[in-house]
């Protein structure tokens, strides 16, 4: 039944967000703030907030299996789990193959984790924090991401998994490395963080390796503010994946829900009595990483807008790729070959020749208020906390070397309009014809 005092309320949201975001201020070159990555909300987040928050959906429940199972059937899997962040995404997927469940299959303590040098660290730091050994590959440059021959040439006998990130919305050689993954018994973890409606040879990214990843930090596709989800179609690593998620509880039923398995009090499990209360079972050392309705009721008003968000950051990716083409001394960003990829940003690399360096455009760009971001981490051996870790290095990271001291990128999120790209390239023009 419809509560009239609500729906006049959410209307009123309606118009207050109206009156608040009335539309764009219009465009001052070197005034406006170019940002590299922000979220786009409209009156139908801002409303579904608060629908969420009048309902008191303060833990997660109906709404977040919603989102669950939307992103799933949009994304091509059979079973996707929320959590608070993208990273606590990736630390769930790498702890999920340690369960004593999978047996001669877990990972345990030692063993290899091939991954990339140049990326963001919660690609990395799960691999560690569950007592394994990264095994640092380098990158190409232009396209930014690894190759099948590099992840090859790294596997040893005590190589057991394959955790990469699709760089920048840009996918890896993917369908390439899922074949060596399954020729060698590796698991393959996809970071997909950055690359939501990406494919790699007409197939969408994340569906390629057993277990994915996705963000929803406003810096991304969709946002819930804060958030993540793991996507899967193993539906044994998916059942894993929720224990670990929820506390390492063995019980499947929902925190607010009694019995609906009809083995609450039937089980004996561990060295525990016979019909122990199943909901206070632990078969896992696990986590809590849930997240509430309240940021799933954002996620489910952006998912209905993800075409227009997908197709506007490859609209200003191919304005600034054939806004700057032919432009001497920067090596411009490439599409990984049989890919279509949805562009987080858009990546350039200042050649050695070219008579001014990184620091140079930066600088001249920040002053224009076009915002700027490096390739995360860089090379993530040269950090601090990786330095004394254990880890294995195969081959030269020089190319990751060059994205730590030469590379940086710039925005192509839906809140950067045609005008705004057309500055971007005419201050670039600038800068370099002044070089």
């Amino acid at each position: 039944m419809v509560d009239p005092a609500r729906s006049r309320l959410l209307e009123q949201v309606r118009a207050y967000h109206h009156a608040q975001v009335p539309g764009p201020a219009p465009f001052v070159p070197g005034q406006t703030p170019i940002l590299s990555s922000g979220a786009t909300l409209d009156a139908d987040d801002r409303q579904a907030l608060v629908a969420a928050a009048l309902d008191l959906r303060i833990a997660s429940g109906g709404i977040t299996a919603k989102f669950e199972s939307s992103v799933a059937r949009i994304l091509k899997r059979r079973k996707a789990l929320l959590t608070n962040s993208g990273s606590s995404a990736n630390l769930l997927a790498l702890s999920t193959l340690t369960s004593t469940e999978l047996g001669d299959q877990r990972l345990q303590p030692g063993d290899e984790v091939i991954t990339v040098a140049a990326g963001f660290p919660t690609t990395v730091n799960p691999i560690l924090q569950n007592g394994l050994v990264p095994v640092f590959v380098d990158i190409e440059l232009g396209t930014y991401n690894t190759t099948a021959e590099r992840v090859e040439e790294a596997i040893s006998p005590r190589t057991r998994a394959i955790m990469i990130a699709h760089t920048l919305g840009n996918p890896f050689p993917v369908a390439e490395i899922a074949e060596l993954a399954a020729r060698h018994g590796c698991y393959l973890i996809e970071d997909n963080c950055d690359a939501v409606g990406s494919t790699y040879n007409g197939r969408l990214t994340g569906t390629f390796g057993r277990l994915s990843t996705l963000s929803f930090y406003p810096a991304h596709h969709l946002t819930m503010g804060e958030g993540g989800m793991l996507l899967s179609s193993d539906l044994k690593l998916a059942k894993l994946a929720k224990t670990f998620r929820d506390w390492g509880r063995d019980c499947w039923c929902e925190p607010g829900e009694d019995d609906r398995c009809l083995k609450r009090f039937e089980l004996q499990l561990g060295t525990l009595p016979a019909g122990y209360d199943h909901k206070y079972v632990f078969s896992e050392v696990g986590y809590n990483l849930k997240s509430s309705d309240i940021q799933a009721a954002l996620g489910l008003s952006q998912l209905a807008k993800l075409p227009d968000f997908i197709e506007a950051r490859k609209r200003n990716w191919r304005q600034l790729r054939a806004g700057l083409d032919g432009l001497p001394g920067l090596l411009l960003p490439e599409a990984t070959p049989g890919s279509d990829p949805s562009w987080f940003g858009f990546i350039i690399t200042v050649l050695p020749d070219a008579g001014f360096d990184v620091s140079d455009v930066v600088s001249c760009l920040e002053r224009r208020n076009i915002r700027t971001r490096r390739l995360f981490a860089g090379n993530l051996t040269r950090h601090p906390a990786y330095i004394g870790r254990p880890q294995r290095i195969v081959g030269s990271l020089a190319n990751s070397d060059v994205a730590t001291e030469r590379t940086f990128w710039i925005g192509v999120h839906p809140g950067i309009t045609t005008e705004m790209v057309e500055y971007v390239i005419g201050t670039l023009k600038e800068f370099v014809a002044s070089h």
